[in-house]
C-alpha cells in the first residue's frame, strides 16, 4: 500500500509539472506570437512610410534661398560733428571712415600711441571743453584789409591803425581809387561785396590751445582726424570764421568790460544767409560778454546757402550753436 501510494503520488506530481510546463510553453508561444504581431504591424504601419521610394518622389523638393552678403545694406546718412581742418592738414584723398564733417578732407593721425576709445589723436595738453590739436594765438584779418573799406570799414579800425601805416601810403591808395571807380557804377558790385568777407577769412585764425586727448588713432603723424570736406562743412567754416573774427575784435575793444566765463548761444541761418532766432541759453560771464557774443553773430554778412546744401536742411535753414569762453590764462 505504501509503495503503491508512493508510486501514485509520484506520478501525480509529474503530471502537475508537465501541465505547468505546457502552460509556460503556451504562454511563451502566445507572447511570442503577440510580439511578432506587434512588430509586423509596426513595420506595416511605419516602415512603409519611412522606406517607401514613392513617398520620397512625391515630396516637394527642398527650396534654398540664397542671401547675397557681399552687397552692404544702404547706409543711413548720419549727422556728423563739424571739425575744422587746417590748411596744413588737408588731404586730396578721402578717409575710409567718415567720422567728422569738415571744410576739407583730412586723414587721421596721432603723434602718441592710442590711449582711449574716441576717434581722436592722443596728446598732452590742458583740460578744455573743446578739441584743439595745436597751440597758437589768434590773428585778425589784417592782410585782407585792402578791399575791406568798401564792404565793412568799421570792422578793422583797431587792427588797421596798428599794422597798415606803411602800405596805405604807397600807390595802393591809387589802386583803391581805381577799384572804387570801377566798382561803383556797375550794379554787379553786390555779388562782389558778398565774397569780401572771404578774403579776411583767409588771414583770420582763431586762438587754439592744445587740449588733453585720449583717442584710438594709431596712424602716426601730425594730430588730425578722419574728416570729409562737404559743401555744408565749407559753409560752416565761412560761418564760424565770420563770427570768430568779429568776436575777437570786439573782445579786444571791450576787454575791460567783459569778465571770465562762458556764453552759449543758439541761432539759425536762413537760406538767404540772414541770422534769425538768436538767443543766449547759458551765460556764466557778465552781460557785457553776452552782448559781445550776440553782436558778433548779428553783424555777420553771409552769402546765401548753396542749393546743394539747402536741399539737405530743414525749411528754417541751418541751426547753429556756439560757445564763447573767456579763460583766466
Amino acid at each position: 500500500m505504501m509503495t503503491s501510494e508512493f508510486i501514485l503520488g509520484h506520478s501525480a506530481h509529474d503530471v502537475v509539472e508537465r501541465k505547468q510546463e505546457a502552460r509556460k510553453i503556451l504562454w511563451a508561444l502566445l507572447a511570442a506570437l503577440f510580439i511578432h504581431l506587434v512588430i509586423a504591424y509596426s513595420i506595416a504601419a511605419f516602415g512603409g512610410m519611412l522606406s517607401s521610394p514613392f513617398s520620397v518622389a512625391e515630396e516637394k523638393p527642398i527650396e534654398l534661398t540664397f542671401v547675397d552678403l557681399a552687397t552692404p545694406a544702404p547706409t543711413v546718412p548720419k549727422n556728423s560733428m563739424f571739425m575744422e581742418t587746417d590748411e596744413s592738414k588737408q588731404s586730396a584723398d578721402q578717409p575710409r571712415e567718415k567720422t567728422f564733417e569738415s571744410n576739407a578732407n583730412s586723414i587721421a593721425a596721432s603723434q602718441l600711441p592710442a590711449t582711449g576709445g574716441l576717434p581722436l589723436p592722443s596728446q598732452q595738453g590742458k583740460d578744455r571743453p573743446f578739441v584743439d590739436f595745436e597751440t597758437h594765438q589768434y590773428s585778425l584779418p589784417m592782410e585782407g584789409a585792402r578791399p575791406q573799406p568798401s564792404a565793412a570799414p568799421r570792422e578793422t579800425p583797431t587792427p588797421s591803425t596798428a599794422s597798415q601805416p606803411t602800405p596805405s601810403s604807397t600807390p595802393i591808395s591809387e589802386a583803391e581809387q581805381f577799384a572804387m571807380l570801377t566798382s561803383t557804377p556797375t550794379p554787379s558790385v553786390q555779388p562782389s561785396t558778398a565774397p569780401t568777407p572771404q578774403q579776411p577769412r583767409s588771414a583770420y585764425r582763431p586762438q587754439k590751445e592744445q587740449t588733453r586727448l585720449s583717442g584710438s588713432i594709431t596712424n602716426r603723424g601730425a594730430p588730425s582726424v578722419n574728416a570729409i570736406g562737404t559743401p555744408l562743412g565749407r559753409y560752416q567754416k565761412i560761418l564760424y570764421d565770420a563770427i570768430g573774427s568779429r568776436w575777437y575784435n570786439y573782445v579786444v575793444q571791450k576787454g575791460d568790460l567783459v569778465s571770465i566765463g562762458t556764453a552759449r548761444v543758439v541761432f539759425s541761418v536762413d537760406r538767404s544767409g540772414h541770422v534769425a532766432n538768436l538767443k543766449v541759453i547759458q551765460n556764466t560771464s557778465n552781460e557785457a560778454f553776452a552782448n559781445v557774443c550776440l553782436q558778433s553773430i548779428l553783424e555777420i554778412q553771409l552769402p546765401p546757402i548753396p542749393e546743394d546744401v539747402a536741399s539737405t536742411l530743414p525749411p528754417e535753414g541751418l541751426d547753429g550753436e556756439m560757445s564763447f569762453t573767456m579763460f583766466a590764462n
